[in-house]
């Protein structure tokens, strides 16, 4: 499966280069930069092919979307650690936690859908980027903070033909 995510805005997906889907998409407010130069907080989306690791949906507001991938349905108390200084960083904690993280069940719809990605998680480098995420676009598809931002009318397409071992190419 081609996933590719460009810096002119636009996302493909399909199985083969003849037979692409092409959307909108957001990436970060600070453009592209090369994967080795990705530091926290940059507001850059990493250059690179980056593993789909599994997806989070919130049940309370859509149904669990039809996948192959591993996806899970997020609860209050989840969250993401983005402080570089905690054991944690990189990696899902449970709310309240005493670190910087965001909150998974985010008040707008963002993050109603997640797909986790393969940046910087094997293993976590602090200060090097966290929760590099494909998730819900807001409209007009503002920039992101680094992640990849789809309308969830595609990001449902493309979690229904997507599998396991699939990857994200972030490209210029």
């Amino acid at each position: 499966m081609i996933l590719r995510a460009t810096k002119d805005g636009w996302f493909e997906y399909g199985p083969t280069p003849d037979k692409l889907t092409r959307v909108r998409c957001a990436l970060g407010k600070n453009g592209l930069v090369a994967a080795e130069d990705k530091r926290e907080g940059d507001g850059a989306s990493p250059v690179g092919h980056w593993p789909i690791r599994r997806a989070l949906f919130r049940p309370d507001r859509l149904a669990r979307p039809h996948t192959r991938l591993v996806i899970d349905p997020t609860q209050p108390e989840d969250g993401w650690c983005d402080s570089p200084e905690d054991s944690a960083y990189n990696r899902p904690v449970r709310l309240p936690y005493a670190a910087s993280c965001e909150t998974l069940q985010r008040q707008d719809e963002l993050y109603d859908i997640v797909v986790i990605l393969g940046h910087n998680d094997d293993p976590p480098v602090p200060g090097l980027g966290s929760a590099i995420f494909l998730h819900c676009a807001k409209p007009g598809y503002p920039p992101t903070l680094g992640c990849v931002a789809l309308a969830k009318e595609d990001l449902i397409d493309v979690l229904c033909k997507v599998s396991p071992g699939d990857r994200l190419e972030i490209t210029v």
